[in-house]
């Protein structure tokens, strides 16, 4: 068995396990130098957190163990292709690969179809179901305008 089957492997048996727990169908691993440095399932249900997704999670723990918020160097498996939150997140940890094993469609077909959400990105914020509104305010660019003349701070 190479390497990327044998890390996909434990992802998925993390997943199946979580569902044997209570837990949804999903389950994630985050690599270094060839060792597990974080692992991760789906706790969305049992700790009332939507954005506790298994790649979020394995994510959160992998910045805890490397206190970083930059993954780079990581290499991210995982039981299914990433919804779209997930798939944000981990551009925002920035590892240096990843690997799914089920598909999205594979997901949908057991009732995690996030093709509402991929349909919704392109769409002006009005245009959307769920209604956004730009609420502007006299002051709303003060935030960017103290980050910019911050000189000492964490790019990210």
């Amino acid at each position: 068995m190479n390497i990327h089957s044998r890390f996909m492997k434990e992802a998925i048996t993390l997943a199946t396990e979580n569902v044997k727990n209570q837990g949804g169908p999903f389950g994630a691993v985050i690599v270094k130098d060839g060792k597990v440095i974080a692992k991760g399932v789906n706790r969305v249900t049992d700790s009332c957190d939507p954005t506790a997704h298994a790649e979020v999670v394995a994510i959160r723990n992998a910045c805890q163990t490397l206190q970083t918020f930059d993954l780079s160097g990581c290499t991210l498996y995982t039981s299914c292709e990433p919804c779209p939150m997930c798939l944000g997140a981990i551009y925002w940890a920035r590892p240096n690969a990843v690997y799914y094993a089920a598909s999205r469609k594979e997901a949908a077909h057991a009732g995690f179809d996030d093709d509402f959400i991929y349909d919704e990105v392109p769409l002006e914020p009005e245009k959307r179901s769920l209604p956004f509104y730009h609420l502007s305010s006299i002051e709303h660019h003060e935030p960017f305008t103290t980050w910019n003349n911050t000189e000492n701070k964490t790019l990210y």
